[in-house]
């Protein structure tokens, strides 16, 4: 992937890109609606494909205490991104210095002198600048003064399915936080996932018959506690399972963890990156009277992600 992470870093090459500017956090429909004018404008033009965007968030700026939220790490949008024919991402660091930039010198400064874009392709709803001064008629006619052309992409959705709800990542959010799986992934076009490295954690899994990988957590948007199918990445290979994402309330914990159960993986996870992907949520979580029960529970819990998983 090309992930860029500050304007100085975006080469020759790339300049007089078509770019679409966001948060991109998720890469949901709607962000593709947004690739997809990208590449319209690109193809005509034959002009290099790229996405500009902030890290880090710029809510985690602004409110730093909040509760995580990110649906994405920066690398995964990254990836997400090249995979559908972006070339390259660009991270703007979000800090008190960009916070504060007016409308017109984000235009004059970065999009035209840093970056020598063409083309930039906003959502209808999209604010930039100090206080969010700026809005899209203020993009037009501060672009049109450096020849950058822009579109903006109307609100997307499936709307009489959805009651009427524009795509947007606060809405897989809610998905999530409601265990709603399904529908969080229909919204995103992909499984939703999660990235962390494989740490210690306390065995539990492995005295019960199911050694479980215990996945580092950061800023990522917290789930419905509970039972999820699941697929894994590690290194490339991909690995069915069940994961428990909560803490444990059999054991009286109170620290939330993602532990997975890989149904045909043997050897040492330690240390490495997994990526879970997240397919269905099976049950929430709930405390059982002791370990046998709970063991009997697990063994039902793996056929049924097994059943899930089946086919897809």
């Amino acid at each position: 992937m090309r992930l860029l992470r500050s304007s100085a870093s975006f080469p020759p090459a790339l300049r007089g890109a078509v770019a679409a500017i966001g948060n991109f956090d998720g890469v949901h429909l709607g962000h593709r609606a947004l690739i997809q004018a990208v590449h319209a404008e690109a193809d005509t033009a034959a002009k290099p494909r790229a996405v500009i965007t902030f890290e880090p968030h710029p809510r985690r700026f602004f409110v730093p205490g909040s509760p995580p939220f990110r649906l994405d790490a920066l690398e995964t949008k990254a990836r997400i991104l090249e995979g559908l024919g972006i070339n390259a991402t660009l991270a703007l660091a979000f800090d008190a210095q960009l916070a504060a930039q007016s409308p017109q010198d984000f235009v004059d400064h970065i999009l035209a002198r840093d970056l020598g874009l063409s083309h930039v392709v906003v959502g209808y709803d999209f604010t930039f600048g100090k206080a969010r001064a700026g809005n899209t008629d203020m993009l037009r006619d501060l672009g049109g003064r450096h020849n950058i052309g822009v579109t903006v992409v109307s609100a997307q959705g499936d709307f009489q399915r959805d009651g009427g709800e524009a795509y947007s990542s606060s809405r897989v959010r809610s998905l999530l936080e409601a265990g709603d799986v399904a529908a969080a992934n229909r919204l995103l076009g992909r499984p939703w996932e999660i990235v962390g490295v494989v740490e210690h954690g306390d065995k539990r899994g492995r005295e019960l018959g199911y050694p479980t990988a215990n996945v580092a957590l950061t800023d990522f948007q917290i789930p419905k506690f509970g039972i999820y199918a699941v697929r894994c990445v590690v290194d490339g290979e991909v690995h069915d399972g069940v994961a428990s994402f909560g803490i444990r309330p059999t054991f009286d914990q109170t620290d939330v963890k993602l532990e997975v159960y890989l149904f045909d993986f043997s050897g040492d996870l330690y240390g490495r990156s997994m990526r879970v992907e997240f397919h269905g949520f099976l049950r929430p979580e709930l405390k059982y009277e002791g370990p046998e029960p709970l063991k009997a529970q697990i063994a039902a819990d793996v056929e049924a992600a097994k059943a899930m998983l089946a086919g897809r």
